[in-house]
Formats: C-alpha cells, sequence, structure tokens
C-alpha cells in the first residue's frame, strides 16, 4: 500500500497537532497569520476550490502577487489534492494562455494587478471556465475587479472563495502530484515540471535541514517569487517545515523595498539571486539593513566572486552560492556556511549525487576536465508534463541532466563553466534567445536577428540582440528594446542592441553564436547603447 502524504499537511498542519499553533507562520504589509490561522484558512480555501467543483489532480493555475491568498491557494489546492501551478507574474497575456492552454486548466487564480493579462489569456482558453480573483475591497464588478470577460467564466471575489466551509485534506500518496512549476529549461519552450508530494518534503530534510539549518526561531525573506522554485523553497517549504516564518512581500523588489521589509521584520536567513546582491551593493540602502541576517543565500546563476567579497565587506554577511533547477525543485548543489570557496557552487547536498560526464555519457573523475553536470536525488521531478522526447532526453534513469557545463576543481568542490547550449539567465530566470529573436523578427526595421549573452559591469550575464536591418532602414535602439518590452515579459528584453551589417554564419547557414558573444562582451560595460559593427 502506497505511503500517506500530504505536503499541505505536513507544512501546516503538523505544528497546529503538535500545540505549536500559536507560532507566527506568515508576516505581510497587510496581515499576520500565526499556524493555527493560516491552518484555517487553507482549509477554507480548499473547501472553496472544492465547492467550485475542483477535483483530485485537476491543475489550478495561479498568477498572483506574494501575499496570504497565493500562499494559501497553493497549500489549499495540495491539501484538496488538487495540483496548483504558480506561474510567473511577468508574463503577457499571450505567454500567460499558452500555458493555461497545455495545462488543461479549468481554474485561475489571479490578483487584479495583472487583471489585462489574465483577461486576456483566458479569452485565449477556451477550456477556463472560472476566474477566483484577488482584488481591493469595493473594487467595481464584484468578483471581477472590473475586468472585461468572456462568456463562460464565473468570477468570484477571493474572499467569497475563502469564506465558505472547510474541506478535509485529500489521502494523496507520498508520489501523488503536488506541484507543477513552469520553466523553459534547455528548449527554450515552457514546459511543466512535474513534482511529487515527497519531494517537497525531501527538499526541506535536505537542503533545508542540512544547509541552512532551519530553525523554528528563524525567519525568512526571499527576494524570488513564490513561482519560482527557488521562491517557493525559501517562502513556504522550508519556514513552514521547520515551524519558522516568512516576509511576504507583494511588490517588486527593489532594493528600497526589500531594505525596508528588513529592517520591519528583521530576518534570519535572506534568499536572492547575484543581479539583486549587485543592485543592493549598487544603492544606498544603510550598510546595516541586513544587521539580523545569519546567512544570505545566492542562486539562479553563478555568483561572481567579487560580489560575494563586496557584499561580505559592506554588509558583514556571508552569502552561499548554490546550484538548483526548476527540475530538482531547489538547491542541490552548496557552498556550505562558514567553508565558502569564491567562484564555486561547492558540493553536493546530503541525500544527492552529482556526476560531470563527458560528451559521450561517462563519468569524469579527474579535476580540471569539463563536462556536462547531471544530479540524481529524491526531489527530482517525474518528467516534463506531455513532453515525451524532452523528458527522455532531461531525465535519464535516476539521473536529471541539468545542462550545465562544470569542472570538478581539485579540493573537490565545483565551478560552473556556463550551459551547455544557447540558453542564457537574465536576474536569475531562462531567458530563451529564440523567443527574443523572434520578437525582434516582427518588427519592420529587422532583418535578421541573434541574441547572446554578454556580462554586465558586475560579471552577470544579460541579452544582448546583434541584428541586421532591412534596407534602407534606420536602426534604433531604444526603440527596439521598449518593442521587445511590449511583446515580452520585461525581463526578456535586450539590454543593448548591436546593429550589423550580417551575421557569421557557418558553411550550413548556422549562425555563429561563439563569434558573437566576442564580438558582443564589452557591450555593456561600454556607455554606447548601441555600435554598429560588421560582421
Amino acid at each position: 500500500m502506497p505511503e500517506l502524504f500530504n505536503a499541505a499537511q505536513y507544512l501546516v498542519d503538523r505544528h497546529v497537532e503538535s500545540g505549536a499553533g500559536g507560532r507566527t507562520a506568515v508576516v505581510t504589509p497587510d496581515a499576520t497569520l500565526d499556524y493555527a490561522a493560516l491552518a484555517a484558512e487553507v482549509h477554507r480555501v480548499a473547501g472553496g476550490l472544492r465547492a467550485i467543483g475542483v477535483r483530485p489532480e485537476e491543475r489550478v493555475v495561479l498568477c498572483m502577487a506574494d501575499g496570504v491568498p497565493l500562499l494559501t491557494g497553493i497549500l489549499g489546492a495540495m491539501y484538496l489534492g488538487a495540483v496548483p501551478v504558480p506561474v510567473s507574474t511577468m508574463v503577457t497575456g499571450a505567454e500567460l494562455a499558452a500555458m493555461l492552454t497545455d495545462a488543461r486548466a479549468r481554474v485561475v487564480c489571479g490578483s487584479a494587478q495583472f487583471g489585462a493579462a489574465i483577461a486576456a489569456a483566458v479569452d485565449a482558453a477556451p477550456e477556463v471556465t472560472d476566474l477566483l480573483l484577488d482584488a481591493p475591497p469595493g473594487t467595481p464588478g464584484a468578483g471581477a475587479g472590473g475586468i472585461e470577460l468572456r462568456p463562460g467564466v464565473t468570477a468570484t471575489a477571493w474572499a467569497e472563495l475563502a469564506a465558505g466551509p472547510a474541506a478535509a485534506a485529500y489521502p494523496t500518496w507520498a508520489d501523488s502530484p503536488a506541484l507543477w512549476l513552469y520553466t523553459s529549461g534547455t528548449t527554450g519552450t515552457p514546459k511543466a515540471a512535474m513534482h511529487r508530494h515527497a519531494g517537497i518534503r525531501a527538499v526541506t530534510q535536505t537542503y533545508g535541514a542540512r544547509v541552512l539549518g532551519i530553525r523554528p526561531e528563524d525567519r525568512c525573506l526571499s527576494v524570488p517569487k513564490l513561482f519560482f522554485a527557488y521562491g517557493i523553497g525559501n517562502s513556504m517549504f522550508f519556514p513552514f517545515a521547520a515551524g519558522a516564518s516568512v516576509a511576504l512581500e507583494p511588490a517588486r523588489p527593489t532594493p528600497q523595498v526589500v531594505a525596508a521589509r528588513a529592517a520591519a521584520d528583521r530576518p534570519t536567513l535572506f534568499f536572492a539571486v547575484p543581479t539583486f546582491y549587485a543592485a543592493l551593493l549598487a544603492s544606498d540602502v544603510p550598510d546595516d539593513s541586513f544587521a539580523t541576517v545569519r546567512l544570505a543565500v545566492s542562486a539562479g546563476e553563478p555568483l561572481p566572486p567579487a560580489l560575494l567579497t563586496r557584499f561580505a565587506d559592506r554588509f558583514g554577511i556571508e552569502i552561499i552560492d548554490g546550484l538548483g533547477t526548476t527540475e530538482a525543485l531547489h538547491i542541490f548543489l552548496s557552498n556550505r556556511p562558514g567553508r565558502v570557496t569564491p567562484g564555486t557552487t561547492g558540493t553536493a547536498v546530503p541525500g544527492y549525487r552529482v556526476q560531470i560526464r563527458d560528451e559521450h555519457g561517462a563519468p569524469i573523475e579527474a579535476a580540471g576536465q569539463p563536462g556536462n553536470l547531471f544530479v540524481t536525488g529524491p526531489s527530482i521531478a517525474i518528467g516534463y508534463w506531455c513532453r515525451y522526447d524532452t523528458t527522455r532526453h532531461v531525465f535519464q534513469g535516476e539521473w536529471l541532466r541539468t545542462g550545465d557545463t562544470y569542472v570538478r576543481n581539485e579540493d573537490g568542490t565545483l565551478t560552473c563553466l556556463g550551459r551547455s547550449d544557447d540558453m542564457l539567465k537574465a536576474g536569475g530566470i531562462w531567458v530563451s534567445p529564440a523567443e527574443v529573436e523572434a520578437r525582434l523578427l516582427e518588427h519592420p526595421d529587422i532583418a535578421e536577428a541573434a541574441v547572446v549573452a554578454a556580462p554586465d559591469a558586475d560579471g552577470l550575464d544579460k541579452p544582448v540582440a546583434c541584428v541586421v536591418p532591412r534596407p534602407q532602414r534606420e536602426l534604433d535602439p531604444a526603440a527596439l528594446i521598449e518593442f521587445c518590452r511590449a511583446g515580452l515579459a520585461s525581463y526578456k528584453r535586450p539590454r543593448a542592441v548591436v546593429g550589423m551589417a550580417e551575421l557569421p554564419k557557418t558553411a550550413t547557414g548556422k549562425i555563429r553564436r561563439n563569434v558573437l558573444r566576442e564580438v558582443v562582451r564589452d557591450e555593456l560595460r561600454a556607455p554606447a547603447q548601441s555600435r554598429q559593427k560588421s560582421g
């Protein structure tokens, strides 16, 4: 008989049942909930979802700002045995519609500030029948929050959803589907990594317990939001598994916003990506902004050693850099507190094994020889939804092919050399060059386009567009960047545009991206936003 296990019960109800219901669980700008109040809210949301017909293993998509509604929406769906699918709030309507259609979602939960994108997505996703909207009290249009919806879609205010009778936990198994997280991964097309209830418990018992050493008195503050694998671990899995607390910030994270939350909520664990650490260093926030933090964590992309050193010198806090993937649910390779080796991602987290393999798939044991990084462990996803070929390529037996190129150092630590393909990251989020190139080619002035990564002044990779204008057309870099911003999530936009007479290509017509990377290597360090170059 399979093991009965429900991750929402494990994260929330367990503390109430043990007598710790009075401990603070979550703090937001508008509310503070202890574990007893959080459990009651989760149960009511689960009851509301059941009342509109949500069934076990049905997908529920959530496009919401970080706060109690998103938190209880994710937990309530899991509690009911359904599958929450939190998605980025930075997507366009077309991008969201593609995920709704792919997930076969009938129910969408949204925040009113993303109403335009949600309405456009629902209009293009015919299977959606219900929109559950978190809108400020008094917003016109009742449940719809003033959003125009196509006929056949019922809008319900979030407050009404959570006002009904509570539901009991569904008897899920440890291997039951618990959570989907969309990622562009190594192919550039959004795909859902499917995670088990047991995988959530696993990350709390490996990285959470044995690297962070999280304990009930800890308070977590995460710059990455709940819709990231990195963020949901930081702001839900780790604090709730330990009976600790989390501070949630719904606003766009800026150094000033995050420093203010740190001053108000006094976190002991702080999580961010290298780009944000660079932003903090460039800001004028007080040097004692993170005085209560005992440990800072970086992930999402390799942390340049200079940022690590400068952050410790200014703020007096150690950053441990780690590597995780959406497919692994959280960090599986990490430096350790008090044992940080700058420029490396440390060693495997207890409970995981990693291998560096050559192009033939054979393990590389020698130091200094680069290869493809593979990982195996208890939190690996069971595969991608409806992506048979990609699943077979990425999930190889018990091993996950990460798509990163790594090298083992003499001291046993591992160093990332970059992606094994042409994908790039901006602010810790995957960006598909092909997607940005497709948008650029929609512009009437552009004949050819290729997007590659270039390091900025802090050594962090950002997208740069190399474009060939159409004959008799003038290149306007600022307009092209704004054109991309209008049609894509903002983080995908090029940070600079380089005009070229032609793109370098192989004899078979393939773009030589390695040549382009050399061409734009210093582009983001130069004062000019655009520079005309020859092929």
